[in-house]
């Protein structure tokens, strides 16, 4: 396993800016990780990736240095464990409403002594053969890893404070849309109530010493979030290329 260079950015103060992508083809991530994009979200919620698929999205990453994470479909610890031994070096999760889910996502990124990730010769750990022996390993992985739950419902919203105390979570990661949604907005975040409450949430997120994430949908978006105490951005695939589109056709 080699070293998360987001974590290691993210627990500096420093932003990382990066893309959440449905495409099953390793080429994306591999232009993605050349174009100079700190991080590639593997998308396993709402697109047709399968963790057969991941490990080569992986080694794409891991060529071209940008660093592998993934948003896996369900809390299963059999299945974030598939995507953790392919390779991904941390995980958000959709959909976190209560501490106990936010736990169970700790225990399922988190070898022992701090969770209960099974262990096995797989290509995060070099399949037994690299340089570090088990224990070195186990604990290399457990400060690597990321774990991210994403804030997307009004519930998780009220159990806010109590999922901001939960042991081994590194930030939170919200979900303008369907957070929008669960409050009645069903036509997206654009309203006040809504820019009112993330902005709250950000703000308890960073006073609990935590990374708050959220969606920038451009450069500027970015930067003003970044301004804002927000660590972690990130952008869809398809809206870099559709921005990216736009840009280039101004010339024609």
């Amino acid at each position: 396993m080699k070293q998360n260079i987001v974590k290691t950015r993210l627990k500096n103060g420093q932003p990382v800016l990066g893309v959440l992508s449905n495409s099953t083809d390793p080429t994306v991530a591999e232009l993605c990780g050349f174009s100079g994009l700190d991080f590639y979200m593997i998308d396993g919620e709402h697109s047709p990736v399968t963790t057969a698929q991941v490990q080569d999205i992986v080694r794409a990453c891991e060529l071209s240095g940008i660093t592998p994470l993934a948003r896996v479909r369900s809390n299963d610890p059999k299945l974030i464990l598939q995507f953790l031994d392919s390779g991904v070096m941390g995980i958000m999760m959709p959909g976190v409403k209560t501490v106990a889910e936010a736990e169970a996502l700790v225990q399922a990124v988190k070898y022992p002594p701090l969770g209960k990730r099974g262990f096995g010769p797989a290509r995060s750990s070099d399949y037994l053969l690299g340089a570090m022996n088990q224990g070195e390993y186990v604990t290399f992985s457990n400060e690597q890893t990321l774990v991210l739950p994403q804030i997307e419902d009004r519930e998780a919203i009220d159990n806010l404070d109590d999922l901001l105390t939960v042991e081994g979570v590194d930030g939170f990661v919200i979900g303008p849309r369907d957070l929008a949604m669960s409050m009645g907005y069903f036509d997206g975040p654009g309203h006040d109530e809504v820019k009112r409450t993330i902005a709250g949430v950000v703000e308890k997120i960073r006073k609990a010493g935590l990374i708050a994430g959220t969606t920038a949908a451009t450069g500027d978006q970015a930067k003003a979030l970044i301004d804002r105490g927000v660590l972690f951005c990130l952008n869809s695939f398809a809206g870099l290329l559709k921005s990216a589109a736009g840009e280039f056709m101004k010339g024609r």
